[in-house]
């Protein structure tokens, strides 16, 4: 019996890890005439309607048609609606055969309470693109663990931000959404760590660290064995993203990863009493010495946020004066 259970055991894992590396679905990348959504399946839109309206602008001078979420604009203390509204929204774009990507709104919080009352299964026989981050990151994991890419980008409250600031932002999202061909060339941090003229391939995974951290335990637990790890963080003390940096670390998420990107870590809270340590620090300590790690990508929460396909397979090359990662179509 013992023999038995140690062999169901290593079974399990092996066929967990093949499983993890196998290629995702690949949604169909849009073209002139697609339609694509906007919903708000997290946070409050109060007095957005502005910036909605640029989104929709947008869309439509890249030849879409949009569609705009029944409930967006319904307000329900810090939620875009009622859970029920909002997956009622989401349920409808998953489900409509004319609609060829959803993309979220905003962020904030909310993503968590909807993710298992929606019925996934017209979006698994015709996947579509989910795109969104922060928050987002909550679909992004769970659509993961149901074998399809999604795009971590630009939502549509990032049209807030200052044109001139987010001109990048926006091609790298139009280059994903529309196929193109994705590199980005990210000038070498001092606290980068590897090998210099390293290369390394690996799938694509990750997002907000918080709600990386939150789907420990669940079905949407990523399985990060063999794969490139992208994190980024907005908003909290240095205490916090230790907690949350050693939370996963005791998970093993870090264990078998080949590497470690890292987005923005905007706008951290200083605490009354000193951490005593830069977050590069802090990172690094929390990742096995062997697994490298790059600084300074970027996508996250500021105005230049680079689209990221979550699920592909990426070539990173790494110098000592940079690295670049290569989307592989």
């Amino acid at each position: 019996m013992k023999k038995f259970i140690v062999l169901t055991a290593f079974l399990s894992i092996f066929f967990s890890s093949v499983k993890a590396q196998e290629t995702l679905q690949r949604p169909a990348y849009l073209t002139l005439g697609d339609s694509i959504a906007i919903v708000a399946p997290a946070g409050i839109l109060k007095n957005r309607q502005a910036t909605i309206e640029k989104a929709k602008k947008l869309a439509e001078s890249w030849g879409l048609h949009v569609v705009l979420g029944k409930h967006i604009y319904v307000q329900n203390h810090h939620f875009a609606g009622t859970d029920l509204q909002r997956c009622q929204d989401f349920q409808e774009a998953l489900d409509n055969p004319n609609i060829k990507a959803i993309w979220a709104a905003r962020g904030g919080y909310g993503s968590v309470r909807i993710l298992d009352k929606l019925d996934y299964t017209q979006f698994l026989k015709s996947p579509k693109w989910i795109i969104g981050y922060s928050d987002i990151t909550a679909f992004h994991n769970h659509i993961h663990n149901l074998g399809v890419e999604t795009l971590h980008a630009m939502m549509a409250t990032s049209l807030q931000e200052k044109p001139e600031e987010i001109i990048k932002t926006v091609a790298s999202f139009k280059k994903a959404l529309f196929g193109e061909e994705i590199t980005y060339s990210v000038k070498a941090s001092k606290y980068n760590r590897g090998e210099v003229d390293v290369k390394i391939n690996g799938q694509l995974i990750g997002g907000n660290l918080a709600i990386l951290t939150s789907m420990l335990g669940s079905k949407s637990q990523l399985n990060t064995a063999g794969k490139i790890l992208f994190i980024e963080e907005i908003g909290e003390y240095k205490y916090a993203i230790d907690r949350m940096l050693q939370s996963l670390k005791r998970a093993n998420y870090f264990t078998n990863v080949k590497a470690v990107i890292v987005g923005d870590m905007s706008l951290i809270k200083k605490n009354t009493t000193k951490w005593g340590s830069s977050i590069e620090q802090l990172i690094l300590e929390a990742i096995p010495a062997d697994v490298p790690v790059f600084f300074n990508f970027p996508a996250g929460h500021e105005a230049d946020n680079r689209a990221i396909i979550f699920g592909r397979d990426v070539q990173l090359l790494a110098s000592n004066k940079q690295y670049s990662v290569t989307f592989i179509k």
